[in-house]
């Protein structure tokens, strides 16, 4: 359901040929940086969390880590992942394959300042082996993030 999903939204938005599905994985940044051929920072990393108020999803750059510190100054909470089992009923992806489109309804996003550092991107696509290359620009128009955010060591 979830790469379904991520494709027909996609499809109505006319770029769902950018879809690319692989036979290998591509669910860490190594994996898909290898298989699309493209630096690791290019990788738009989708991490989910659990907050109080609900899960969320922050995109960062492929090769960057979350800061505790500063996830705590900007959510004013510690940074709780969502655990694997859990990511396709809380956030519509299956490990792998999160990603910041077609979630579950409440689920915000949110792009990591570090993601302004490459002009392309590529996020996963609903499945642990598949990704599409968005601009930056792409990627705030169809993640409909909720706001910037700073939270990666620096």
């Amino acid at each position: 359901m979830s790469f379904e999903a991520v494709k027909a939204y996609f499809e109505k938005a006319g770029i769902a040929d950018r879809i690319q599905v692989f036979h290998e994985s591509t669910a860490s940044v190594q994996d898909a940086a290898e298989q699309l051929g493209v630096k690791p920072e290019q990788i738009g990393k989708t991490m989910a969390f659990n907050l109080k108020e609900g899960p969320i999803v922050i995109v960062v750059k492929g090769t960057a880590r979350i800061s505790n510190q500063k996830f705590k100054a900007a959510f004013h909470q510690k940074a709780k992942m969502v655990q694997a089992p859990d990511l396709p009923e809380r956030i519509g992806h299956p490990a792998g394959g999160v990603c910041p489109f077609a979630l579950q309804p409440g689920v915000r996003v949110y792009l990591d300042e570090s993601v302004k550092d490459e002009a392309d991107l590529y996020p996963a696509a609903g499945l642990p082996n598949a990704a599409l290359r968005l601009s930056l620009a792409e990627l705030q128009q169809y993640s409909e993030p909720f706001e910037w955010t700073d939270v990666v060591k620096d």
